[in-house]
């Protein structure tokens, strides 16, 4: 994923200790995404349909079956106290780092993203009718999906999700602390980007990963 540049650098200087204590605070509630409708080129809505409606098989993609080892393990038992039904546990760790992978995103980023937006309450809705684990607009269905599309469904869910935030990210040119606002509807404001890279390095990011 290094060619597809995430600029971190645009994060104002606080310390991920202090963010952490941020997070911790917050941490009862939701945040929830409350993306800005804005009308899609017709050659963009193709590709993000198109992306949408693929929804093969998810399957792990790491160098080794070890390494998928370590990480599933290691995902889980972070996310156990969360989550303590285990099939469900795994099934959804399989999921996210699949659809996080397919968008060209970090797995860890969108497990942060997810514990700020829903706490990982699949069935979560906002105020403003975001739905659930990442916390997704009903527009985006009429959009960019068809209307059998259920914004609760685990996977349907992780997939509009993670296209999203990729769209936003080649909107801002790879700059995740804007696609993050845009992701929000905060555009330009620091509290949900610094939140949701807080959760990202302190909850799930493994130690030789930390950028």
């Amino acid at each position: 994923h290094q060619n597809q540049v995430m600029r971190m650098s645009t994060f104002p200087t606080i310390t991920i200790l202090m963010l952490s204590l941020v997070v911790a605070l917050f941490a009862p509630d939701t945040h929830a995404g409350n993306q800005a409708y804005t009308p899609l080129s017709a050659s963009v809505r193709a590709v993000l349909h198109s992306s949408i409606s693929d929804m093969t098989a998810p399957k792990l993609a790491f160098a080794t079956q070890y390494e998928a080892d370590v990480w599933m393990n290691e995902m889980s038992h972070r996310l156990e106290k969360r989550l303590p039904d285990r099939v469900y546990r795994l099934d959804l760790l399989k999921a996210i780092h699949y659809e996080a992978t397919r968008a060209g995103l970090e797995p860890e980023l969108v497990l942060g993203l997810i514990e700020v937006e829903s706490g990982f309450k699949k069935y979560a809705v906002s105020s403003v009718g975001a739905r659930g684990l990442m916390q997704v607009m009903p527009f985006w269905v009429k959009e960019i999906g068809t209307v059998e599309h259920n914004l609760f469904h685990l996977r349907t869910n992780l997939r509009y999700g993670c296209t999203i935030l990729r769209h936003y990210l080649n909107i801002e040119k790879g700059d995740l602390f804007r696609a993050l606002g845009r992701y929000n509807g905060s555009l330009g404001k620091p509290v949900y980007p610094n939140l949701v890279r807080a959760a990202w390095h302190k909850h799930w990011v493994l130690p030789s990963r930390i950028q």
